[in-house]
């Protein structure tokens, strides 16, 4: 029964749903609910900090039904996407309606479409691995993998890491930052992958030549059968969920640094190097990637299992609310540059 909440996510794609058939400011319905409703709503209950116990951890561990869940938002994101693309080849729309739709469609490339992938992308097994690649190619976000296994998981709270976001950086001028340096650094680790075999980075092995081939036959083949105008919307909405992404990399990490030693070396990934939020919603639409902190001290932990811990830096909201605190950077540097002098 523990695993079923984690179905609140059906939320996301029945809200997508209604905003397809509607007309007018009914297409907006996913935007208002989840940066609405929801961040009114969160502040309405107390954080979960509730962990399993050492004997709970284990039964849901083997419980594979968490898996199973992941698994079937695969075929919703794929359904929802192809009814998109067919939709807005014809279709006549006033602005707020191209709005709603495209806004409803980045929000799954951002929640299920990176999110899942990423918790996928993080398992030891390639056919989890391979849908997680399906997911962010839906999202044109196939570089998120090398990057973020190789690089980010690396050198997370740490001038070298892109997806860091220093103390007083504005945020949109984080994103520009964040997503082209990641880019170049998955190029980086998987050049220095196939290096380490004697294999030069133009070999069938190197991830981000087969994702870059891939991104560019979906494109291709969205222009080719759709037309141009369906091409760009996609895009845009591809856009919207990448700044998601980069949105939730800005309030993980900010202005959180690792000590170094006499030596230039950095002390090893803590707990106390991610921002923490046990606030109930944002756990449950996201898989638990909220209880950041814990994810990064051990990146292979399976979502359902990750926990609460007291040394973790707290946020004072869930994720989308301190996503729009973060949007008014005057605002974002009032409340969290206090907190990190309170560190």
């Amino acid at each position: 029964m523990k695993a079923l909440k984690f179905l609140a996510i059906l939320i996301l794609p029945v809200t997508v749903y209604i905003s397809f058939i509607s007309k007018g400011w009914v297409t907006l319905l996913p935007l208002l609910v989840f940066f609405g409703f929801v961040p009114l709503l969160e502040l309405l209950f107390s954080p979960d900090k509730e962990n399993l116990s050492k004997e709970q951890e284990e039964q849901e561990k083997e419980n594979n039904l968490y898996t199973y869940i992941l698994y079937a938002t695969v075929p919703i994101q794929l359904f929802f996407l192809g009814w998109f693309l067919s939709m807005m080849k014809d279709t006549q729309l006033t602005t707020i309606e191209y709005v709603g739709r495209i806004s409803a469609m980045g929000l799954l490339c951002g929640v299920i479409g990176i999110n899942v992938g990423h918790e996928l992308g993080h398992r030891n097994n390639r056919f989890d691995q391979f849908l997680g690649e399906i997911l962010l190619l839906t999202s044109l976000d196939t570089h998120f993998l090398p990057y973020h296994n190789a690089g980010h998981h690396l050198n997370v709270a740490t001038p070298k890491d892109a997806a860091t976001a220093r103390k007083n950086e504005v945020i949109y001028l984080f994103w520009v930052r964040s997503h082209f340096q990641s880019y170049h650094q998955a190029w980086e680790a998987e050049s220095k992958r196939l290096k380490s075999s004697d294999r030069s980075w133009f070999h069938i092995q190197n991830r981000m030549l087969i994702y870059t081939i891939c991104n560019f036959a979906l494109l291709g083949g969205i222009f080719f059968f759709l037309g141009l105008k369906v091409l760009l919307i996609f895009i845009i909405a591809a856009v919207f969920g990448i700044l998601l992404l980069e949105t939730v990399n800005y309030i993980e990490h900010y202005g959180l640094l690792r000590k170094q030693n006499e030596k230039g070396r950095y002390e090893r990934v803590k707990r106390t190097h991610s921002w923490n939020s046990d606030h109930r919603i944002g756990m449950l639409m996201l898989f638990n990637l909220s209880r950041h902190s814990d994810h990064h001290y051990n990146g292979s932990k399976h979502y359902q299992l990750l926990k609460s811990l007291p040394e973790s830096p707290q946020m004072p909201t869930g994720y989308p609310g301190m996503m729009l605190v973060a949007l008014v950077p005057p605002l974002w540097f009032s409340i969290m540059n206090k907190k990190l002098q309170d560190l």
